[in-house]
C-alpha cells in the first residue's frame, strides 16, 4: 500500500489541514439552547392562543366553532376552535401562524381563546344561560320527550376541567440550583482564562496587580498635535524637546546626551496640561500610556507597588515609548517622618517603588514619564530631583493673546455673529480665566442664545454667559423687603464709588443687586494684569472691598451681615501682606511662606508668640486703616452715593457709564477701551452672602 503521507508530515485534516480549537463560548451556546428547549417545551407543534372577552366567545359558542372548552385551574377556560373554521372563516384569521421555533414548516391553524373568568361558578352559569337559549328554541314544537331529551343532550355543552401544574414550579429548586452552578463555573473559567492570558491589561481577582494603564499605540493612536493645544507657548517648547529626542534620539546620544527620564507638568486646574501630554503622544507618533494617580491605589496591601512593576515592565517592552501619570500627587505626596503612619503605609510603599523604577539600578532606556499636578509644594523632594523628574514644565494661565488662541479653538464649531462678536474683546474682558473656563464660556453661551430661539449666537449671550458663569444664575423671583433692598444698593453703591475714586483699584464694569447663586448683589470688575503687585496698590483694593460695609454706616448708622465675603477676602489679604510679603514696617522684611509644602507636618508656628501678637495688630491696624480711608471717601462724597443708590434701586442694574455720568471721568484711566459700552465683562467679583 502507497504511503499517504510521504515526507513524514502530519495528515492534513478535511478543513484544509486548519486546526479546530476549542472555543468556551461553545458550552454557553450548549446550555441555551439547553435551557429554551425546556421554556418552550420541545414541542413540534405550533400553537396559537388570544385573550377574548365573553361578547365575542359568546359569538363562538352560538355559530358553534369550537370544538373543545378546557378550564385550567379554575382560573381561565381554553376555547378550542375547530381547524377548518379557522381555515376558512376570517372571523379567526388571528389564530393562523406559521411554523414556530420547533415546529413545522408551512401553515398550521391549531390554536385556542384564553377566556380568563373571575368566579368558575358564575361561568358555568353564562354557559347555561346560552344552553338554555338553545333548548328553548330548538325545542319548540317537539312533543316527543325522547326526540327533546335528544336535542338537549345534543346542545349540551361539553366543559372539561384540568388540574396543571408548571414545569418551573415543579422544578424551581432543581433549576435555580442548576443556574447558580453554571453561573459560578462560567465567571471562573473566566478569571482562570484572563489570568492565564497575561498582557497586564486585564482585570479579575488574579489581575489585582496589575497596571490598569490605557495603551495608544498605532491602532488606537492619539489624532493631537500641538496644533490643537492654544497658547501654552512657553510649555510647548520644552515638551518638543522631548519629541525631538523620540524621534531623533541619535542627535543627541551622539554627543554623549543621555534622554530626560522625567518632565513634570505644573499649573493650576483646566490650563491644559493633559491636552498638552496627549499632544506630546501625538506628535512623537510611539506608545503611549495613560493613567491616572489614583489607579494604582487599592484596599489590597501591595497592590500599588505591583501595579508600578508591571508598567514599567510593559513600558519597557514597548520602548521608546511615553509613560503619562495625571494627578500624580495622589501616591507622590510627601513622606511623613512621624512613625505613626498608619493608613499612609500602602501609599508610601507605591511611591518607593516608583522612586526605584524610575531611578534605582535598573535602565529604563526610552521610556519618558509625563505626569501633571496642580499641587508641586506637597511632592515628595526625592521625586522631584534631577534622575527622576529631570524638569518641571510650568503651564500657567492664559495671557490675552492665549486666550484669544483659546476662543478660536473653542469657537470654530459654533455658529456665531463674526461682524459682532470680536474674540479680542472676548479675551481682554476674560483675565484670570483658564482654558477650561473658556471652554465651558463658550459652550454656555450656545446654550443661551439656544434658550433664546436663536439661530446664531450674539456678542450678549457670550456677555451674559460670563455673568452665569462668575456670579450665578439670577434669582429675579427672589423676595426682598425695600429696606433690605435698599441696604443692599447702598453696598453696592459704595463698592463702586470706592472703587471709582482710587487710582489702583480695579476698574468698575458692572453692578447689580438682583440676586445671583448665594450673593445679593455683585459688583464686576476688570482686573489690571499684572506681574507684581506693590502696597499700595494692595491697599487700594482693600480700600474698594470694604467700600459696601462702610457705606451702610456712613447711611445707616449701622452694618450688617452682608459684608461677609468681603471681610473675608480683606483678612485673607492683610494676612498675606504682613507674614508672606513682608509689606509691613513693624514686622519687617520677613516671609513666613513654606513653599515646600512640608509644614503641614508641622505641629509649631514659624514664629513667637510675641510676634505672633504683632502680626495680629498689624493685621487689625491695616484693616481699619483701610476702613477708615472707606469712610472719609463716602462722607466727602455723600450726595453722589445716594444718587448712585438712588438709581440701582430703580434700575436694580448699573453699569460703567452711569458712574462716570455721577462721578465724571477717573484721570488716571489710560485706556479708552475700558469705557463701559461693553456693558459686561468680568473677571472677579465681590459677592455678599446672606
Amino acid at each position: 500500500m502507497a504511503d499517504t503521507n510521504k515526507g513524514g508530515g502530519k495528515m492534513k485534516s478535511p478543513l484544509g489541514g486548519r486546526k479546530i480549537k476549542f472555543n468556551l463560548y461553545w458550552i454557553y451556546a450548549l446550555v441555551l439552547i439547553v435551557l429554551m428547549f425546556v421554556w418552550f417545551g420541545g414541542s413540534g407543534e405550533s400553537t396559537v392562543s388570544k385573550d377574548i372577552k365573553w361578547d365575542r366567545l359568546k359569538k363562538v359558542l352560538v355559530n358553534k366553532d369550537y370544538s373543545k372548552i378546557n378550564v385550567v385551574n379554575k382560573e381561565f377556560a381554553e376555547v378550542y376552535i375547530k381547524n377548518e373554521s379557522i381555515a376558512n372563516n376570517d372571523e379567526y384569521k388571528d389564530l393562523r401562524n406559521k411554523g414556530g421555533l420547533f415546529g413545522s414548516s408551512g401553515e398550521t391553524n391549531s390554536g385556542f381563546y384564553v377566556y380568563k373568568f373571575v368566579n368558575y361558578d358564575d361561568f358555568r352559569e353564562q354557559l347555561q344561560t346560552v344552553e338554555n337559549q338553545w333548548i328553548a328554541k330548538d325545542t319548540v314544537g317537539v312533543e316527543s320527550q325522547v326526540e327533546k331529551q335528544k336535542i338537549i343532550s345534543d346542545l349540551r355543552i361539553n366543559v372539561e376541567s384540568e388540574t396543571r401544574k408548571s414545569f418551573f414550579g415543579e422544578n424551581s429548586m432543581f433549576l435555580i440550583s442548576m443556574l447558580l452552578m453554571i453561573v459560578v463555573w462560567v465567571v471562573f473559567f473566566r478569571m482562570m482564562r484572563s489570568n492565564s492570558s497575561g498582557g497586564g491589561m486585564g482585570g479579575g481577582i488574579f489581575n489585582v496587580g496589575k497596571s490598569k494603564a490605557r495603551l495608544y499605540d498605532k491602532e488606537g493612536a492619539v489624532n493631537i498635535t500641538f496644533a490643537d493645544v492654544a497658547g501654552l507657548e512657553g510649555a510647548k517648547v520644552e515638551v518638543k524637546e522631548i519629541v525631538d529626542f523620540l524621534k531623533n534620539p541619535s542627535k543627541y546620544t551622539e554627543l554623549g546626551g543621555k534622554i530626560p527620564k522625567g518632565a513634570l507638568l505644573v499649573g493650576p486646574p483646566g490650563t491644559g496640561k493633559t491636552l498638552l501630554a496627549k499632544a506630546v503622544a501625538g506628535e512623537a507618533k510611539v506608545p503611549f500610556f495613560s493613567l491616572s494617580g489614583s489607579d494604582f491605589v487599592e484596599m489590597f496591601v501591595g497592590v500599588g507597588a505591583s501595579r508600578v512593576r508591571d508598567l514599567f515592565k510593559t513600558a519597557k517592552e514597548k520602548a521608546p515609548c511615553i509613560v503619562f501619570i495625571d494627578e500624580i500627587d495622589a501616591i507622590g505626596r510627601a513622606r511623613s517622618k512621624s512613625l505613626a503612619s498608619g493608613s499612609n503605609d500602602e501609599r508610601e510603599n507605591t511611591l518607593n517603588q516608583l522612586l526605584t523604577e524610575m531611578d534605582g539600578f535598573g535602565t529604563n532606556a526610552g521610556v519618558i514619564i509625563l505626569a501633571a499636578t496642580n499641587r508641586a509644594d506637597i511632592l515628595d523632594k526625592a521625586l522631584l530631583r534631577a534622575g527622576r523628574f529631570d524638569r518641571q514644565i510650568h503651564v500657567e494661565l492664559p495671557d490675552v493673546e492665549e486666550r484669544k488662541a483659546i476662543f478660536k479653538v473653542h469657537t470654530k464649531n459654533l455658529k456665531y455673529d463674526d461682524k459682532e462678536v470680536d474674540l479680542e474683546f472676548l479675551a481682554k474682558q476674560t483675565p484670570g480665566f483658564s482654558g477650561a473656563d473658556i471652554a465651558n464660556l463658550c459652550n454656555e453661551a450656545a446654550l443661551i442664545a439656544a434658550r433664546g430661539d436663536k439661530k446664531i449666537i450674539g456678542k450678549q449671550d457670550f456677555l451674559d454667559a460670563v455673568d452665569r458663569i462668575i456670579g450665578g444664575l439670577e434669582k429675579k423671583n427672589k423676595i426682598i423687603k425695600p429696606q433690605e433692598k435698599k441696604t443692599i444698593a447702598y453696598h453696592e453703591a459704595g463698592h463702586a464709588s470706592v472703587s471709582w475714586l482710587l487710582e489702583h483699584a480695579n476698574p468698575l464694569v458692572k453692578v447689580t443687586i438682583v440676586p445671583r447663586g448665594a450673593a445679593l448683589g455683585a459688583a464686576w470688575y476688570l482686573p489690571e494684569e499684572r506681574q507684581i503687585t506693590t502696597k499700595a496698590q494692595m491697599m487700594d483694593q482693600m480700600v474698594s472691598l470694604l467700600g459696601g460695609r462702610a457705606a451702610e454706616e456712613v447711611v445707616f448708622g449701622e452694618v450688617s451681615t452682608g459684608a461677609l465675603n468681603d471681610l473675608e477676602r480683606v483678612t485673607k489679604q492683610a494676612y498675606a501682606m504682613v507674614v508672606y510679603y513682608g509689606l509691613d514696617k513693624e514686622i519687617g522684611n520677613l516671609s513666613f511662606y513654606d513653599s515646600s509644602g512640608q509644614s503641614e507636618y508641622g505641629f509649631q508656628k514659624p514664629f513667637s508668640e510675641k510676634t505672633a501678637e504683632k502680626i495680629d495688630a498689624q493685621i487689625h491696624q491695616m484693616v481699619e486703616q483701610a476702613y477708615e480711608k472707606a469712610k472719609s471717601i463716602l462722607i466727602a462724597n455723600r450726595e453722589k452715593l445716594d444718587k448712585l443708590a438712588q438709581i440701582l434701586v430703580e434700575r436694580e442694574v448699573i453699569f460703567r457709564e452711569d458712574v462716570e455720568n455721577i462721578y465724571g471721568p477717573r484721570p488716571w484711566d489710560e485706556k479708552a477701551e475700558t469705557k463701559a459700552s461693553d456693558n459686561n465683562s468680568e473677571a472677579q467679583t465681590t459677592s455678599e452672602e446672606q
